[in-house]
Order: structure tokens, then C-alpha cells, then sequence
């Protein structure tokens, strides 16, 4: 299939498609698999919630959207990243450097490690702006002050010339959401934005995102491992669990009957106001290490509802329903309870 024709075959409306993507770290055992064969996409308009574990691979998937993994560490043996029809795996750097910021945007979850201390809050975003639509530094700072008022920081105006460290954490954050939206983006990445926050603070954050795709139209992939924000802000869930995606569901209908024990696990453990006397529920072991996954299932040991099936060989992610995706073998035969 010739490059023209590959495109045309993948432009078909959508407004990111990952699939089946696989991505390798070296390691001192060698080249070793974190992420395999990861398939989900995120509609114009619409919040998708990525959700697992730490070391689950929700971030290293999330960064090799825009090839943000070093190159000297990090490779993607297989699987395509498709933006509008267009494969970001194949494109070339220099292309990539136009859609990052510009089309495709990133809000870090460590503010105060993503922000230059050395510069005010009003230079880093006018620097974005200049870089991707020009004009004059005059215009680019009016844009910022725009762009905090936007996301509600008071006074921007004023703001605009503070430094990183005259913000307090959630006004950093904001300030993070406002250089990401400078070039009104179609795609928001927020990699964990509410994580270290108070939770008056992440609601206020998760609020600001809703408002802002509203407003903006744009897509969002918002990771996280709380599945209590995940409910408030996304259409629909893909969970992850030692890189691989185990689930896919709607945010309610996933919230109220989970279809993998995992997801199920996951939602268990939430803390509820209101219960009191009961030990809070856990999933018993750990993620597995990349380098030492079980055979079959690799939620297997952890997994109270395993059968013999479950070892023999590793389950495929297949639909269980209009709109629902499991990796479980087991899936029509358990009824796995929701969030209380």
C-alpha cells in the first residue's frame, strides 16, 4: 500500500487512533516490553479516561503520542499512532515539532518540574504562541494573560509576570492547562493533572477541563489512577493493567458493572463516605515486573475468579457488549459488582 493510500485507508473521521502499539525500554536484562499491543481511540469532543496502576504503562502510552520517550532508552517495534490520518510513529521529527504544542498538547502531572523557574509564568506561555502562530512578543502576551484568565487564575493581567514559585500548586497547574491550550490544541493530553492536589483543588481542575472541552470542541485523553474522577469527567474508560488495556466501557456503565475482575478490584478499593467499621478492600500482590510476567493471564495470580483456562494461554481483548471490551476469559460467567 503505497504512503497516499495508507493515510486515506486511516482518515476516516477519528481524531487520534492507537493500534496495537508496543513499546520496548532497555533495560540490564535487555530490551524489554512495557506496553503491548495497546488499541483505543479518542473522538473530537470527546474525554477519554486512561486508567491503572502505577507501572501499569498508562504514562509511557500517553508519551509515545507525541514521541516523548528518549530515544537511547525507549523504542516501538510495532503499532501505529494515527492523528487525523496521519501515522506520528512515521512522521518525521521536524514535522512532529509543528503538531507538538500546536495541534497536540500536554499538561505534565509535576508543574513545578515542568515550568522553567528562571522565566515569569506570561514568558513560558508567549514562547509556545510565537512558536507555533508568531506574531509579535507584545500580541504573544496579551495571548497569556488571555489564556490565564481562561483557565481562572485572578488579576491575570497582573499574573502574567509572576514567577513559578509565586503560584501556589493548583495555580500552577492552571497555568499548565493555559500554555497547553495557548494554539487551541485539538488534542489534550493531561497526564495525571489533579495528582498531589487537595481534593477541593482536583475538583476544580476536573471541572476546568469539562468547561474547556466544551467550550474548545477539543479531544482529551485524561490519565489517572483515580477511578472517582474518571466517573465526573470521561465519556468512556480504557483500563490498563502491566501494559495492556483489560477493559473498555462507557465511565457509568463501567462504573456500575465492571466486566474484568481487575476493573472490578479497582473500584472496590475506591473509600466511600459513609462506610465506617470495614476494612477497605484490596487486590492482593503487585503489578508483575515487565521482564517476569505469568503465563496466561497477567492478572492471573491476582485474580480471585482464575480457572484453568485463565494459565493456559493469554486472553485476547475481545467485545463483550455494544461498546464494551474485556480481556477476560471468564467475562459472561462472573457478575462482578460495581462501585457501591
Amino acid at each position: 500500500m503505497t504512503r497516499k493510500k495508507e493515510k486515506d485507508a486511516r482518515d476516516d473521521g477519528e481524531l487520534l487512533r492507537i493500534e496495537d502499539l508496543h513499546v520496548d525500554f532497555l533495560t540490564d536484562r535487555g530490551w524489554t516490553n512495557v506496553v503491548a499491543g495497546v488499541s483505543f481511540d479518542v473522538g473530537p469532543g470527546e474525554i477519554v479516561g486512561l486508567v491503572g496502576e502505577s507501572g501499569s504503562g498508562k504514562s509511557v502510552t500517553s508519551l509515545s503520542v507525541l514521541r516523548l520517550l528518549p530515544n537511547a532508552y525507549s523504542r516501538t517495534p510495532s503499532g501505529h499512532i494515527w492523528y487525523q490520518g496521519r501515522d506520528l510513529i512515521k512522521m518525521p521529527e521536524r514535522e512532529l515539532r509543528d503538531v507538538r504544542g500546536n495541534e497536540i498538547s500536554m499538561i505534565f502531572q509535576e508543574p513545578m518540574t515542568s515550568l522553567n523557574p528562571a522565566f515569569t509564568i506570561g514568558d513560558q506561555i508567549a514562547e509556545v504562541y510565537r512558536r507555533h502562530k508568531g506574531g509579535s512578543r507584545r500580541a504573544a502576551f496579551a495571548r497569556a494573560a488571555e489564556m490565564l484568565d481562561l483557565v481562572g487564575i485572578p488579576d491575570a493581567g497582573s499574573r502574567v509576570k509572576d514567577y513559578p514559585h509565586e503560584f501556589s500548586g493548583g495555580m500552577r497547574q492552571r497555568a499548565m492547562i493555559a500554555m497547553a491550550l495557548a494554539c487551541e490544541p485539538k488534542l489534550l493530553i493531561a497526564d495525571e493533572p489533579a495528582t498531589a492536589l487537595d481534593v477541593t483543588v482536583q475538583a476544580q481542575i476536573v471541572a476546568l477541563l469539562s468547561r474547556l472541552r466544551d467550550e474548545t470542541g477539543c479531544g482529551i485523553l485524561f490519565i489517572t489512577h483515580d477511578l472517582g474522577l474518571v466517573v465526573e469527567l470521561a465519556d468512556r474508560v480504557v483500563v490498563m493493567y502491566a501494559g495492556e488495556v483489560v477493559e473498555t466501557a462507557a465511565a457509568l456503565d463501567l462504573y456500575n458493572a465492571p466486566k474484568h475482575p481487575y476493573t472490578a478490584g479497582l473500584l472496590s478499593a475506591m473509600p466511600h463516605l459513609g462506610v465506617r467499621g470495614k476494612e477497605l478492600p484490596t487486590i492482593p500482590g503487585r503489578t508483575p515486573e515487565p521482564w517476569r510476567m505469568p503465563e496466561g493471564c497477567r492478572f492471573g495470580p491476582r485474580c480471585g475468579h482464575t480457572s484453568e483456562e485463565c494459565v493456559v494461554a493469554a486472553p485476547a481483548l475481545r467485545i463483550v457488549e455494544a461498546g464494551r471490551s474485556s480481556r477476560c476469559c471468564r467475562t459472561e460467567q462472573l457478575n462482578l459488582a460495581g462501585s457501591p
